[in-house]
Formats: structure tokens, C-alpha cells, sequence
């Protein structure tokens, strides 16, 4: 009997198609979603659940439009677009600066960055400000974050309510992986964090955790021999970046899918700027405020499926971010922020329903001087109302964009539209004599490596 199996062609027939679908399983990580189906209402339920833990990615200088999720006609992300396709797509997302820790400070806060005062390279947050990570922990969550941004450290006064923050290890980088942005103050890749985060949950996933993940490939350029999918120029290694940190990104969602916890884990996705590849004449980030460099992802995924997805088309920003999250949570809010829960339009858009008129002016903010701190400040302001946009710097009218007909900001139709121009130029105003928040930015001297890492990033820092 086994002599004659051995002989039949059916056998090696199905050994064969077999090792197929394992080669394709093994080369698009092919794997099934083990969330229950959800249904609308069960977001609002979420805030019935004490179980649920948080996991928040921040991929550093990820601009939205070069995700598939967002349009993009090639295939940098699909880990990011199935989260996409089974949560909530924020369609219209603004970061508060096109610099991380500026951006940071105001995602963290709610707060734009006029009232946080973390405008220029001394300067940090204080142990008066409040932090989401002391409410979670607060809460009972366990609070754990890993980064390799210097912008971000323990001495800006980003790690408050952690009870640890810490940059990973590295580990020897394989030859097959490259850098086309080499900083010196930047060692390691994602996978690195990725290993750490993945420790953590080894030893601490049983509990109520918040994580908080750091990625920074996509601002070096990092990717390997099997993401080199798109081109050799700057613009087509950024996209090689993107999907060498989605498929990272996708080997922790693999790991919380091995360990159970997607069922009980809320996933957000945000970035902290863009990068610009000459829209404005500049290449890079951290030299104005234009839509390149400032319009963000931002995606949360559920502990369950929704097919299909929900899709937010209101305008939103970075200080949404947290009050949104803690409302979903149902634990205490930030206090006095500037941002808003977007709970609202998320249900809204859920139930096929029209968004709540709350379209009010949002904002971002540059100090061109940033990084001269013997120079007076130059602030640089984009104010954002309904389809226009006014990118105004120092001492200038602007430049208002209807993005509407003109996504990429080329066309200034200040002159057809002085009434508009008007009226934005007046937000920019109001903006900038806001009152601070009830702290002031603390001032924190940098010492020569601490400059030297910051200035290998590709900043100019005095």
C-alpha cells in the first residue's frame, strides 16, 4: 500500500502545489486576521473594556500620500494598508511642524506649538506639562517606549510618565541592508526597536500595557535587497524605506497575532512631518510648512475587523490624536488642549452619516530660526480652512492654495481671492498672540555630542 502511494504521481502532484502555496505564503506573509468581525457599534463599546492595551507608532518623516492607503499607485505599505482597510483612515491629517520634536511636543500636549513654547532647538518640555503616558499609567497601564530620535530623549522631557524609555541596543546591521541618509547619530534599524518591542511583550503582554514605538528608517533611507523595488533615485529609495519599514512594522503585528493580544490591543499610526522632494524647491523637511511636509497618516486599528474599513474624509490634525484615544479609552482627558476628540466624526463616518460642522482653522508652525538660537525668531505659519491653505512666512503675505484644484500647492491664488487671504492672514495673527499653555518650555543646554548627534541628523544647530 505505501509502496504503491509512493509511486503515484497524485502524491508528488500535491507535494508539489503545496511547497507552492507555502513559497507564496512565506513571500507575502500571507496570514489570517484573527479579530472577530466588529461592527460599528462596537467601537463606542470600547469604552466599556478595561482589557484593551495601546500600541502607538510614530514612522518618522512618513508623508501620507506615499502610502498605497492614501492613493499612492505603488505598493510601499501593505502591512499599514491592511490596518487601513480594517479600521479607521484618516483622510485629511496635518502634523503641527515639519521638525520632530516641535511636532512632537504638540501631538504629546494637544497644544500647537505657539502655546507649548518648543519652537527652537533648547528648548523642551517641563515636568508641569502633562503627558497621555502619566494618565495610562496612571490608569494602571504598564507605559514602555523605544526611539532612536535624539529630538525625542529623556533630556527634552519626552519620557515623563514611562516607566521606561529607552533606545534599543543595535544589532549587527546585515551587508544586504543600505542607508542612503547615514547619520551618526542615528545606529541600528527599525528591526532593532522592533526586537525590543517584541521583549516587551514577552515579558510584560499578560498585563495592561501602553507601547509606544519610534521608527526611523524611513527618515535614513534604510532598506534592503528585497524592498529595492522602485528606483534608485532619492525619491525612489524614500519609497524602498517605507515598505522595508512597513515589513518590519508587520513582523511585530505578526508577533501580537502569535501571542493573542490582537484581539485586545488598539494600534494607532501616526508621523511627525513629510519629506519634501523639490515641490517648493527644497528637498528634505525642517525648512517650511507646505503640504509635503506636513500632511501626515493617521490610522487606528480595533481589536476587531470592520468591512470595510471607515474612512474620515474632516479635516484633521496631530493634537486630535490624543484627546481622540483617551475618548476612546473613557479615561481622563488632557486638560485646556487645542486639539479635539474626533470620536464624533469617526462614528459619523461609520454609520454612513454626515461629518459634524466643526471645520475650524487648523495649524502648523516652523521657526525658520530653529535651530540659531542667537537669532531672533522667524516663525513660519500654515493655517488650513475648509479647501485653502495660507503658507505665510516671517514678515511676508504668503502664499494661499486651493487645494481643492491644486493638492500640491503650486498655484498662488492670494490675488483672485483677497477676501480668503484676508481672512486666513488674520487666523495667522490670532494664532501667533495666543496665550501660552499654563507651563513655560524649559531651556535645556545641549552639550557637544549631544550637538554633534543632532547636526549628524542633517540639522543645523548652533
Amino acid at each position: 500500500m505505501l509502496s504503491r502511494l509512493l509511486r503515484s504521481r497524485w502524491l508528488y502532484f500535491v507535494a508539489g502545489a503545496l511547497m507552492v502555496i507555502g513559497a507564496i505564503y512565506s513571500q507575502f506573509d500571507i496570514r489570517i486576521d484573527p479579530r472577530p468581525l466588529g461592527e460599528p457599534a462596537d467601537i463606542e463599546k470600547l469604552q466599556n473594556r478595561n482589557d484593551l492595551n495601546l500600541l502607538f507608532v510614530l514612522i518618522d518623516t512618513l508623508r501620507a500620500d506615499r502610502l498605497s492607503a492614501y492613493g499612492y499607485d505603488r505598493e510601499t505599505s501593505p502591512n499599514l494598508d491592511k490596518l487601513a482597510a480594517t479600521g479607521v483612515r484618516f483622510a485629511e491629517n496635518m502634523s503641527q511642524s515639519s521638525w520632530t520634536k516641535c511636532s512632537m511636543a504638540s501631538l504629546w500636549t494637544g497644544l500647537y506649538p505657539i502655546r507649548t513654547g518648543v519652537t527652537r532647538s533648547p528648548q523642551g518640555l517641563p515636568e508641569e506639562a502633562q503627558m497621555p503616558a502619566e494618565i495610562l499609567r496612571e490608569a494602571g497601564f504598564r507605559t514602555n517606549a523605544i526611539w532612536r530620535n535624539g529630538w525625542i530623549s529623556p533630556g527634552f522631557g519626552f519620557s515623563q510618565g514611562f516607566e521606561v524609555y529607552h533606545s534599543p541596543r543595535s544589532a549587527p546591521t546585515p551587508r544586504s541592508v543600505h542607508r542612503e541618509k547615514p547619520t551618526l547619530g542615528v545606529t541600528g534599524t527599525d528591526q532593532d526597536t522592533i526586537n525590543s518591542a517584541i521583549e516587551f511583550l514577552r515579558a510584560q503582554g499578560n498585563e495592561r500595557w501602553f507601547l509606544y514605538v519610534h521608527l526611523m528608517d524611513v527618515h535614513q533611507y534604510v532598506y534592503d535587497e528585497d524592498t529595492a523595488l522602485f528606483g534608485t533615485t532619492y525619491s525612489d529609495i524614500y519609497d524602498n524605506s517605507i515598505r522595508w519599514t512597513d515589513r518590519v512594522l508587520g513582523s511585530l503585528i505578526k508577533n501580537l497575532d502569535a501571542r493573542g493580544l490582537r484581539e485586545n490591543t488598539l494600534i494607532v499610526v501616526a508621523g511627525d512631518h513629510g519629506e519634501a522632494f523639490g515641490e517648493h524647491g527644497r528637498e528634505g523637511h525642517a525648512r517650511d510648512v507646505h503640504g509635503e511636509v506636513t500632511t501626515t497618516p493617521l490610522i487606528i486599528s480595533f481589536p476587531f475587523r470592520l468591512e470595510p474599513g471607515i474612512v474620515v474624509d474632516a479635516p484633521t490634525e496631530n493634537v486630535d490624536l490624543w484627546p481622540t484615544l483617551l475618548d476612546l479609552l473613557k479615561l481622563p482627558p488632557l486638560e485646556a488642549v487645542d486639539g479635539r476628540t474626533r470620536l464624533p466624526e469617526i462614528m459619523a463616518a461609520a454609520r454612513g452619516e454626515p461629518a459634524p460642522p466643526r471645520d475650524t482653522p487648523r495649524f502648523a508652525h516652523l521657526d525658520q530660526t530653529w535651530g540659531r538660537s542667537k537669532q531672533e525668531p522667524r516663525p513660519m505659519v500654515a493655517v488650513s480652512e475648509g479647501p485653502y491653505r495660507l503658507v505665510r512666512a516671517h514678515g511676508a503675505n504668503g502664499w494661499l492654495y486651493d487645494r481643492s484644484d491644486d493638492p500640491r500647492e503650486q498655484v498662488d491664488v492670494g490675488e483672485d481671492e483677497p477676501e480668503v487671504l484676508a481672512r486666513l492672514q488674520a487666523f495667522v495673527d490670532e494664532y501667533l498672540e495666543r496665550p501660552p499653555a499654563p507651563w513655560q518650555a524649559s531651556e535645556v543646554e545641549l552639550d557637544d555630542a549631544q550637538l554633534e548627534q543632532l547636526r549628524a541628523l542633517g540639522y543645523q544647530v548652533e
